[in-house]
């Protein structure tokens, strides 16, 4: 690939889940609230960790063929599901307080440099979310905490995702743009991978609490990133912005 430059981006492509929302506080307090409700005291931090841990492995199943194309909010069920009976506490939730839980990912705090970094970002580049969420739950967070995306490119629209590389070459193809023209910016190595891979230039995010204080996040220095920053200000920082 040619050496990085600013002036050859013309969409900046950001990933949704740990790289702008804090999913772990989000979805730790809203279970925590539910199971209070039910009258179970749960460690809402663990039990998001062990709901997240089953995120890749659904969404492998889907990539590799092995179950057909379910939207995310469905694979966020059956893993609830799974978890609630591996804990032994599936009778004490019914159907209304299993569904609140899994819209629980539709109701996640940015992070506090995401609107800034976001509108710094725009006044030059093309901002797009770019995510394996579905479109109603990307419409719900990006509405909810007001942050100024041009797009939402959901993996529905490729029932593809990431990081096989059909959301990434969709989101060009969408955008009319080559692929090295896209940033993908993200706080995953697994992600930005496979933006690497389908052609992508790349950006890695840090977010040191994105998986909460007892486990560690991606680092910069696992990925061989164009750019790495400490947040979304930093990055436009960086890109002149």
């Amino acid at each position: 690939m040619t050496e990085f430059t600013p002036a050859g981006i013309r969409v900046i492509a950001c990933d949704i889940f740990g790289t702008t929302f804090d999913w772990r506080t989000g979805v730790a307090d809203q279970v925590s609230q539910i199971a209070a409700e039910q009258g179970v005291t749960i460690d809402g931090g663990e039990f998001a960790d062990d709901w997240r841990d089953r995120y890749l492995p659904s969404i492998r199943c889907v990539n590799d063929g092995e179950r057909g194309w379910a939207h995310l909010d469905t694979l966020h069920r059956e893993s609830l599901d799974d978890l609630l009976e591996t804990r032994g506490i599936a009778g004490v939730f019914d159907e209304a307080a299993r569904r609140r839980m899994v819209r629980a990912w539709h109701r996640l705090p940015a992070w506090p440099d995401a609107a800034s970094g976001l509108a710094r970002l725009r006044g030059r580049y093309v901002v797009a979310a770019l995510s394996n969420g579905g479109f109603a739950l990307l419409t719900n967070l990006i509405n909810s905490s007001h942050l100024p995306f041009d797009c939402v490119l959901s993996a529905d629209l490729t029932r593809t995702y990431k990081p096989a590389p059909a959301p990434y070459l969709n989101a060009a193809d969408l955008l009319d743009v080559e692929p090295d023209q896209i940033l993908m910016v993200a706080a995953h190595t697994w992600d930005l991978d496979g933006a690497r891979q389908a052609g992508l230039r790349t950006a890695f995010v840090e977010r040191p609490l994105e998986k909460g204080p007892g486990r560690p996040a991606d680092r910069a220095i696992d990925t061989t990133s164009d750019l790495a920053a400490a947040g979304f200000d930093e990055l436009a920082d960086k890109l002149g912005c």
